[in-house]
């Protein structure tokens, strides 16, 4: 196997590892009375995903690596682990409001709204272009940004919504795009 094949399989099972805590996660939170919204577009994000990575390794020159680039992607993924163990059990890839969990206001969430976000984007242009697969970078990251918008209005709904009466607090915030 190439390197490029490599690294993707790599990052594709962290993805699916990813994805089995998040199930986990999700079944803890709608057995608490969580409540998922936006499920329509999410097997949409997953497939863009699924797609992106496959297309990395159907396009990428062989041969080509950039070290700086790679390496920051592989570092990049220190701050998607801050994501996720700061958001703990509230952590999913899909949308899940808990109306007496209070809103994260640590870690990552201290500075940056929508940190996984964030991420996402970054990666989306780093692991292509580490790998000379520019349009890769340029063409995912344009359909992850349309994705993303949708996403993020439909969080901010779910967040905008009135606070739990008998607590006080407002929902907990949904966890993210990942796939």
């Amino acid at each position: 196997m190439s390197t490029v094949e490599w690294v993707v399989a790599l990052v594709a099972l962290q993805r699916l590892a990813e994805l089995g805590w998040s199930r986990r996660n999700e079944k803890a939170l709608l057995a608490r009375g969580g409540v998922e919204v936006g499920a329509r577009h999410y097997p949409f994000m997953v497939l863009l995903h699924a797609t992106w990575l496959l297309t990395i390794v159907a396009v990428a020159p062989r041969g080509v690596v950039s070290p700086l680039l790679l390496g920051t992607f592989v570092a990049l993924q220190a701050l998607r682990l801050w994501v996720i163990t700061t958001l703990g059990p509230y952590w999913t890839t899909r949308i899940i409001t808990v109306a007496d969990a209070p809103l994260v206001r640590h870690g990552p969430y201290r500075w940056l709204r929508h940190p996984n976000y964030w991420i996402v984007v970054v990666e989306m242009v780093l692991l292509p272009s580490a790998f000379g697969a520019y349009a890769v970078a340029a063409v995912f990251s344009a359909l992850n940004g349309i994705l993303l918008r949708h996403r993020i209005r439909v969080e901010a709904g779910a967040l905008a919504r009135p606070h739990d009466q008998s607590s006080g607090r407002a929902t907990n915030p949904p966890s993210g795009a990942r796939a």
